[in-house]
C-alpha cells in the first residue's frame, strides 16, 4: 500500500471518528452536564446571613496603662430609603456600574467568567459584576477574589434577583458600599465628602460618589495622587456620558456640569483633641505592617498604644503654655496660621510615648506630627556631620573632619570642589571667619555645613540619612543645598533619626502600637530596635557636638535640669521652625509650621513673636517645658559617650580683623525660670591660633568651656531669615 493510500485511509478513520454530528452531540451533552452541575450547585448554595462587615463591631484603643483612649468603628452608616435619594443620583450609580441593571437577571456571565479566569491566571481583581452581584458580595460574602467565591456570588445573585425588587437591591447596594473616609453607605458618604444629606446631592456629586466606589482610597480627591485624580475624573465623565446615552440626563445639562471637588476630610465624632491623631497614627502603622484597611474598619480589635498617658498630657500642656496661650486664633489671621506638631520617643525601646498632631483632629485633620511636606532645615546638619565622621571624610586640603576641624565660616562663601555652585548666606549674613566644626554646630553656620557636605559627598550624606531613618522622596536631591535640610520630613522622621543617634547608632524605628488583638488573630508588629547603622563612635561624637548647641548655642532655651543634646532649625522663608533634641532617656522633635486656611505654606514671621519664629525660641521652649515634666522635674542621667577624640571642647580660632562677632541683644528675653543661666562660662586665657596649613594644634582646655568668639549672654536672634537657612538656591544649579 502506497503512502498516499495509507494517508487517505487514516484520514477516513479520523473523519468517521469526528463527524459534525458527533461533535455537536458531545457539545450538547457537555452543556447539559454543566447545566446539571450548576443546577445542583444552585440548589445546594443557600442565601446566607449577613457577613461580619455588614454587622461591624467597634475597635477599642487603649493607652499603654490599659486605660481606654477611644472607641471607634461603630458603623458610620445611616440607612436611607431609595425614595430619599434623588432619581438622577440613583441613575448615576447604575450608569457607573451596570447599565443593564433594570433588564438583567442579576448576573453577568461573561464578566464573572472573565473575573474567574483572571483570578486563576493571576491577572488581578476583575470588575464587570452586576450591581446585584456587588450587593451580594458586600452584604453576604467577603472581598476575597477566588473562583469559589465568584461562583457563590453568581448563584446567590440569581436567587436574590428573584426574591427582591430591583429598587431594594439598588438601595442595598448604595447603602452597604464603602466610600472611603470610614463612610459606609451613601448618607455617610454625602456628609463626609460634601457636608450634605444624601437627599441634597446633585447629579455631579452623585456621579463622583458612584465613581468613587471603584477605588475609594485612590480616588479620594483630597488625598489622591495626580494619577488618581486623573482616573477618577475620567470615570466621572464616563458615568455622566453613560447617563446621556441611556436617556437619563439631558445633554445640555451634561455639558454645563463641572467636576464637584469634595471638601477636605474631617474626623468622625468622638475623635476630638489628640485622640483622632493617635488613632489614625495607630491605624496607619498597622496598615504599614500589612493589615488591610477594611480589616481595621470591620472592627473587633483591641489596640493598645505605647502612648504614656502622663507624658501625652504633659506634651499637650507644654504646647498650650508655650504656644496656644500666646496666640489669638479667632481674632488674628496671622496667629491662626501657626501649626504645631511633635513626636516623643523612648530611644531604648522605640516606643512613641507622646504625640501632638495639632489643635484638634476635628478642627485640623492633617496630623502635624506625621506630615512630611515641610523642610526640617538645620536639624539635618547633624546628619551631615554623622556622615562625615562615618565615612572618615576629609576637607579639600586633606584634613580629617572632626569637631575640632577648622572651616571658613564666611557668609556667602562659594563651596569648593562641587560641580553645583552654591554660596549660602549665614544667619543675618554674619561673617565668622575660621571656626571649628563644634562652633559651626552651636551657631548653625550654613557656609561651613555647605562645604562639609561637598567634602563628604551629597550621595554619602543621603545614604546616611536614609540609614538613620529619614524617608526618600522626589524632593530629596543630592546637592550642596541639601545640607540646609531642603527635603520634606516629619517630626516622626526626625525623632527616629535622633533616637538612633541617642541609641549609639543602633537603628530605632518609632512604633506607636504596643499590641493589636482580634478575637481570632493577632497583628504582627514591626521590631522597633534594629541593627547598628552607624558606628557608636560616630553617633556619640555627634551627640557630643549637639550638647554644645543646648549648653551654649542656638538651643539654649531648651536647657533644664537634665543633660541634653539637640539642634535648632528654621527653614527658607521661615515657613517651619524646629527643635529636635534628646536626653539619655527621651527624644522629642517639635516643629512649628505656617499654613493658611487653604492649606498653603506661609511664613511664621510676626506670628508667635515679632520677627522670625526661629527654632531656638518657641519650639525649644515647648521642648524644654515638656521634657522637664516628662522627666518628673529633671534627671541625673548622663550620656555614656565613646567619641572619636575630636570631641574635646576647644576654642575657635581667633576671628580675623573686621569679622563680626556679634553682641548681646538687649531685647532677647531671659531664659525660662528654672533653666540654667545661659551666660557662657569664662573664656580660657590660653589659645593657639590655627596654623595656615596642616593639622590644627589646640591645647587641652577645661571641660564645658565656650568658644572665645561666642558673645556673652544668650545667642542673638537676627531680625529676619532662619538660622541662615536662606539656602539661596537661586545660585545653585539643581
Amino acid at each position: 500500500m502506497g503512502r498516499t493510500e495509507r494517508q487517505e485511509k487514516k484520514g477516513g478513520r479520523i473523519r468517521r471518528l469526528f463527524t459534525w454530528k458527533k461533535l455537536l452531540g458531545t457539545f450538547f451533552v457537555g452543556c447539559l452536564l454543566l447545566m446539571g452541575a450548576f443546577y445542583v450547585i444552585y440548589l445546594m448554595v443557600p442565601v446566607p446571613t449577613a457577613n461580619a462587615q455588614a454587622t461591624m463591631q467597634s475597635n477599642v484603643y487603649k493607652y499603654a496603662n490599659g486605660k481606654i483612649l477611644a472607641r471607634t468603628g461603630e458603623i458610620n452608616r445611616e440607612i436611607v430609603g431609595l425614595e430619599k435619594i434623588p432619581r438622577d443620583v440613583q441613575d448615576a450609580f447604575v450608569a457607573a456600574e451596570n447599565k443593564t441593571f433594570y433588564k438583567d437577571n442579576g448576573v453577568d456571565i461573561k464578566g464573572t467568567a472573565r473575573g474567574a479566569l483572571n483570578t486563576v491566571t493571576g491577572k488581578g481583581k476583575q470588575g464587570g459584576s452586576t450591581i446585584t452581584q456587588q450587593y451580594v458580595k458586600n452584604y453576604y460574602l467577603d472581598q476575597d477574589q477566588t473562583v469559589t467565591r465568584k461562583l457563590k456570588e453568581m448563584v446567590i445573585a440569581l436567587k436574590v434577583d428573584q426574591r427582591m425588587a430591583k429598587s431594594e437591591i439598588l438601595a442595598g447596594y448604595i447603602n452597604t458600599s464603602y466610600y472611603g473616609r470610614s463612610a459606609y453607605g451613601i448618607q455617610a458618604a454625602a456628609q463626609s465628602y460634601y457636608g450634605v444629606d444624601a437627599s441634597k446631592l446633585n447629579v455631579a456629586q452623585g456621579a463622583y460618589l458612584a465613581s468613587l466606589l471603584q477605588a475609594p482610597n485612590q480616588y479620594d480627591w483630597t488625598a489622591a495622587s495626580a494619577t488618581g485624580r486623573k482616573l477618577v475624573e475620567e470615570r466621572w465623565n464616563y458615568t455622566l456620558d453613560n447617563m446621556v446615552e441611556e436617556g437619563w440626563l439631558d445633554p445640555a445639562k451634561r455639558a454645563g456640569l463641572t467636576f464637584p471637588v469634595p471638601q477636605k476630610p474631617k474626623a468622625a465624632p468622638g475623635m476630638e483633641g489628640q485622640r483622632g491623631y493617635l488613632v489614625e497614627a495607630a491605624n496607619q502603622e498597622l496598615m504599614r505592617q500589612g493589615l488591610r484597611e477594611e480589616d481595621i474598619r470591620a472592627g473587633g480589635w483591641t489596640i493598645t498604644l505605647n502612648i504614656d498617658e502622663k507624658k501625652q498630657n504633659a506634651l499637650v500642656a507644654a504646647v498650650e503654655r508655650q504656644l496656644e496661650a500666646k496666640l489669638d486664633r479667632k481674632g488674628d489671621e496671622k496667629d491662626a496660621t501657626v501649626q504645631a506638631g511633635a513626636t516623643s520617643v523612648d530611644p531604648k525601646t522605640g516606643k512613641v510615648l507622646a504625640l501632638y498632631g495639632g489643635i484638634g483632629a476635628t478642627e485640623h485633620w492633617t496630623s502635624n506630627a506625621t506630615r512630611r511636606d515641610y523642610q526640617p532645615a538645620s536639624t539635618f546638619k547633624p546628619i551631615v556631620l554623622a556622615s562625615a565622621l562615618e565615612n572618615d571624610a576629609k576637607t579639600q586640603d586633606g584634613r580629617r573632619i572632626g569637631l575640632g576641624t577648622i572651616y571658613d565660616g564666611t557668609s556667602r562663601r562659594p563651596v569648593e570642589g562641587s560641580d553645583v555652585p552654591f554660596a549660602p548666606e549665614n544667619e543675618d549674613d554674619r561673617r565668622y571667619g575660621p571656626v571649628t566644626v563644634q562652633k559651626a554646630t552651636n551657631s548653625s553656620i550654613n557656609s561651613v555645613y555647605a562645604q562639609m557636605i561637598v567634602d563628604v559627598g551629597p550621595g554619602n550624606v543621603k545614604k546616611t540619612a536614609l540609614d538613620l531613618g529619614m524617608k526618600d522622596g522626589p524632593d530629596f536631591g543630592e546637592s550642596p543645598a541639601m545640607s540646609l535640610g531642603t527635603m520634606g520630613a516629619s517630626t516622626w522622621d526626625m525623632a527616629a533619626v535622633y533616637a538612633t543617634l541617642d541609641n549609639h547608632g543602633v537603628k530605632v524605628t518609632p512604633t506607636i502600637v504596643k499590641s493589636a488583638q482580634h478575637k481570632d488573630r493577632r497583628a504582627d508588629l514591626v521590631k522597633p530596635i534594629g541593627a547598628q547603622v552607624i558606628s557608636r563612635e560616630t553617633a556619640d561624637t555627634v551627640t557630643k557636638a549637639m550638647t554644645g548647641v543646648v549648653r551654649s548655642g542656638s538651643g539654649f532655651r531648651a536647657a533644664g535640669d537634665y543633660h541634653a543634646a539637640g539642634k535648632t532649625g528654621t527653614s527658607e522663608n521661615n515657613r517651619s521652625a524646629w527643635f529636635v533634641g534628646y536626653t539619655p532617656e527621651l527624644v522629642t522633635a517639635v516643629g512649628l509650621f505656617g499654613e493658611d486656611v487653604k492649606g498653603n505654606q506661609v511664613t511664621l514671621t510676626d506670628t508667635i513673636n515679632e520677627g522670625r519664629a526661629n527654632g531656638g525660641r518657641t519650639p525649644a521652649q515647648i521642648w524644654g517645658d515638656y521634657t522637664t515634666r516628662a522627666l518628673g522635674g529633671g534627671s541625673d542621667a548622663r550620656f555614656d559617650l565613646e567619641t572619636d577624640g575630636s570631641a574635646v571642647t576647644e576654642p575657635d580660632a581667633p576671628a580675623p580683623t573686621g569679622t563680626t562677632t556679634g553682641s548681646p541683644d538687649p531685647t532677647t528675653p531671659a531664659a525660662p525660670t528654672g533653666s540654667p543661666d545661659p551666660t557662657p562660662p569664662p573664656t580660657p586665657t590660653t589659645t593657639t591660633p590655627p596654623q595656615p596649613t596642616g593639622t590644627i594644634t589646640i591645647p587641652p582646655l577645661p571641660t564645658e568651656t565656650m568658644d572665645p568668639t561666642e558673645p556673652t549672654g544668650p545667642p542673638v536672634d537676627p531680625p529676619v531669615g532662619g538660622e541662615g537657612e536662606r539656602d539661596d538656591r537661586r545660585r545653585a544649579v539643581q
